[in-house]
């Protein structure tokens, strides 16, 4: 059906189309300065589009690669001290990834480390730790987040925890004495979040603040190491043990057969002796 055929009845039909022409003309110019103002006052142009995309891709990735974990503990037999109350409620498998934190802590009081700066590798996490003190802090990130930026991180944390719990440390006599040391971990978190940020840009570029002649392993590698000299100090305290009880053997041995070398001629001598005592006396 032709879209102009209605106006046929109408003796003055090209009048009639001109005007439906000029009402489609002014209907488009309208549509198009109102959505024009609409993109103009949301500054919402394609450029601008891709950016503000960019922008949450960005603060996306960001949120994704930063710090996971933080535990401090006492490194003489694993005690853990304080914790980041909040660390891990998104995190996949966070009591798995626990228990392989507190299993490290029982290594290292066991004096299964080999440095005092490692950062070990866990599935797609890292985790860092320095001992200082006798007090071992640790967290756990991204594998994409800078290992400069971590162990700062840590330092910030070991100067503050023993700033105020210093003389406290040793006297420590229940887990998670210093819990409100949550406060400062979670705050000290939120400035190491971006590491686009000014502050931690110059962090990443400080040259005085090198990382790279710190150790990386692997968490069964460690584990495993901790595991195997477990199993040599048992065999080693096994054989220990069994060798005392072969030398004991040893020597009772050794007082039999000297018994039974020198028992005859004691006896004779003894028979000897009394002979002689009781001749005396009768004589």
């Amino acid at each position: 059906m032709n879209f102009w055929a209605p106006f046929k009845i109408c003796k003055h039909n090209l009048f009639c189309r001109k005007v439906v022409e000029r009402m489609f003309y002014l209907a488009s110019c309208l549509f198009l300065l109102t959505a024009s103002s609409s993109l103009h006052h949301l500054d919402a142009t394609p450029s601008s589009t891709l950016s503000i995309c960019c922008r949450v891709g960005v603060e996306d990735c960001e949120l994704r690669n930063m710090v996971k974990l933080t535990m401090i503990a006492r490194v003489t037999d694993g005690l853990p001290l304080a914790e980041g109350l909040d660390d891990g409620r998104d995190l996949k498998d966070a009591e798995f990834y626990k228990q392989q934190v507190k299993a490290l802590f029982k290594n290292l009081s066991r004096g299964h480390y080999e440095a005092s700066r490692m950062s070990v590798e866990t599935g797609p996490y890292v985790f860092h730790y320095i001992i200082e003190g006798r007090v071992c802090y640790l967290t756990m990130c991204d594998r994409a987040y800078p290992k400069k930026l971590a162990f700062q991180y840590l330092e910030e944390l070991r100067n503050e925890f023993e700033r105020v719990n210093g003389t406290q440390i040793e006297t420590a006599a229940r887990p998670y004495a210093f819990i409100k040391f949550d406060a400062f971990i979670q705050k000290t978190k939120k400035l190491y979040q971006d590491t686009h940020t000014q502050r931690n840009i110059a962090k990443l570029n400080d040259e005085l603040y090198e990382v790279h002649q710190i150790m990386t392993r692997n968490v069964q590698e460690v584990l495993g190491v901790g595991e195997q000299l477990d199993h040599v100090s048992q065999m080693s305290s096994r054989l220990s043990s069994e060798s005392r009880i072969y030398a004991d053997k040893a020597r009772d041995l050794n007082r039999q057969a000297l018994i039974r070398k020198w028992a005859p001629v004691a006896i004779v001598f003894g028979v000897v002796f009394v002979l002689f005592w009781i001749k005396n006396k009768l004589w």
